[in-house]
């Protein structure tokens, strides 16, 4: 295959785009859609204090569930982290700083981050404490809202089911969920894949994300997903 935007290449040329302190943003859900070649490239690595943006902790064995369990976040954005023991247990050690959004909040301030909007409205979570501390509140023809921020980070993760040389990617099923939205929100983008086909192949409306959100692609060592409870 001709690599002509120069996008596809291995993981060992991408990895010192990870460092101490990053964000890092992952999309998937219960580990569902994490890209585990990568994830596994960061923690050979050692890399650690790292702000780590998802809809979940996943599962401690599964997905970014791993990079929790061997203490390598400092600090998590997420909907929530019951599914992962080990995060919950740093929380309450004072070890990892945990900021909860709603899932659909989440979703919409990484899509605003995506977007280069300045925020979003919502009045999800406005008379919880938890949710609505410190934020901002915008009263819109007599309602008020809260203003939700939006979410970057240093690089976005991503799985794709497939993907041609300039990077437009096929998400494989309920492993889609977060991954079309993180992708818009990195300053750089990284796909991992499970299959390149040639440009022109993919059939353009099943192209969920254009290629053009996408940096560099690595070929994925394949997943072997599994629900933790199955």
């Amino acid at each position: 295959m001709e690599n002509s935007f120069g996008k596809i290449t291995k993981l060992a040329k991408v990895i010192d785009h990870f460092y101490d302190g990053m964000s890092l943003m992952v999309g998937g859900f219960g580990g569902i859609g994490n890209p585990p070649t990568i994830i596994k490239g960061i923690l050979k690595k050692g890399i650690k204090n790292i702000t780590l943006i998802c809809n979940d902790t996943g599962f401690p064995h599964i997905g970014v569930g791993k990079m929790v369990r061997e203490g390598r976040v400092k600090k998590v954005i997420a909907s929530h982290i019951g599914s992962n023991p080990v995060a919950g247990e740093l929380m309450t050690k004072g070890i990892l700083e945990v900021e909860f959004s709603p899932q659909g909040t989440l979703a919409e301030r990484i899509r605003a981050g995506g977007l280069g909007l300045g925020g979003i409205l919502t009045d999800i979570g406005i008379d919880n404490d938890l949710v609505s501390k410190g934020k901002g509140r915008v009263t819109v023809n007599g309602k008020q809202f809260l203003l939700e921020t939006p979410l970057t980070a240093d690089v976005s993760i991503v799985y794709a089911k497939k993907a041609d040389p300039f990077g437009n990617l096929i998400f494989d099923k309920s492993a889609r969920n977060t991954n079309p939205l993180v992708a818009m929100a990195g300053n750089i983008t990284i796909a991992e894949v499970e299959e390149f086909v040639e440009l022109g192949e993919l059939d353009p409306e099943e192209i969920v994300t254009p290629g053009v959100f996408v940096d560099y692609m690595i070929r994925s060592d394949g997943v072997n997903w599994k629900w933790a409870w199955e």
